[in-house]
């Protein structure tokens, strides 16, 4: 068990290491981010391409699948696009509210009727936004928000088209080795505008590399040892790391409407997920 610990907590530190890493990045100019975007997916299937060789037969078929490795791109760029214009505290609890809003919307429109528990979960969550974005000192950017809740939705879509699979750490790789491909009309794209430091290829390997790669290698090492309801509530923390890092590493301001908003929609999250694991 405290193997499984310890290998829970890396992975979600490794999760929260990807808002820090692209605000850093992003913020400073130190790389734009079409390079930054296609640096992170490359690098990221060159690891997770080494990491299937040792485990698969050379002719065996690529895991994976074009939907979802779309959905890996879809959430990459518009994740690197938003995060030029919001801090990496505000970035992540819009990422994570997205994500799991998307995955509870699905369940709703699949049938699943939510109980007055997770109601007033989903209502709390919802409160939590609508409080961030109230017009006045500390609302985020709205166009980097707006790009931050399509990553959250594509990474929610990827999440979804990802429940069941029988090898994910197989068809993590295969995603990330196909979304190279959608990498190149990226580039032509944006071409005539790329940049990037030796301080934004840092970040961008290491988001790469380490904080996606790696962490998912290690997150899907840990899942099968933990219930349901606990792997679903530890992500829970995963904006919390990634806040207090913003504020320690990059010197992003905390204020009270961002704190208030953060326990209302952490809060209301759990509250919805434990509902639903119970029911």
């Amino acid at each position: 068990m405290p193997t499984v610990v310890i290998a829970t907590a890396i992975a979600m530190f490794a999760f929260a290491a990807n808002s820090i890493l692209a605000r850093l990045a992003m913020a400073d100019g130190a790389a734009d981010p079409i390079g930054f975007t296609v640096m992170r997916l490359a690098s990221g299937a060159l690891f997770l391409a080494l990491t299937l060789a040792f485990r698969r037969a050379p002719k065996s078929p690529l895991p994976g699948s074009w939907p979802s490795a779309l959905a890996l791109f879809g959430y990459a760029t518009a994740f690197s696009l938003a995060y030029v214009r919001i801090g990496a505290a505000a970035g992540a609890l819009i990422l994570f509210a997205s994500v799991q809003a998307t995955m509870i919307f699905w369940s709703l429109r699949n049938g699943e009727r939510p109980r007055p528990l997770q109601l007033a979960g989903m209502l709390m969550a919802f409160a939590g936004i609508l409080y961030l974005f109230l017009p006045g000192i500390g609302r985020p950017d709205p166009t980097g928000s707006l790009l931050m809740v399509v990553s959250g939705v594509a990474w929610g879509v990827y999440s979804l088209r990802g429940r069941g699979v029988a090898d994910p750490i197989g068809a993590t790789a295969g995603n990330f080795i196909r979304s190279v491909a959608f990498c190149l009309p990226l580039l032509a794209i944006g071409w005539s505008t790329l940049h990037i430091t030796s301080t934004g290829l840092a970040s961008a390997l290491l988001s790469g590399v380490v904080a996606s790669g790696l962490g998912y290698v290690i997150w899907y090492r840990a899942l099968p040892s933990l219930d349901a309801t606990v792997a679903a509530i530890v992500q829970l923390t995963v904006p919390i790391i990634a806040s207090a890092g913003a504020i320690v590493l990059l010197g992003e301001q905390s204020t009270l409407r961002f704190a208030l908003a953060s326990v209302l929609v952490l809060c209301g999250v759990a509250v919805t997920i434990m509902a639903r694991r119970r029911r």
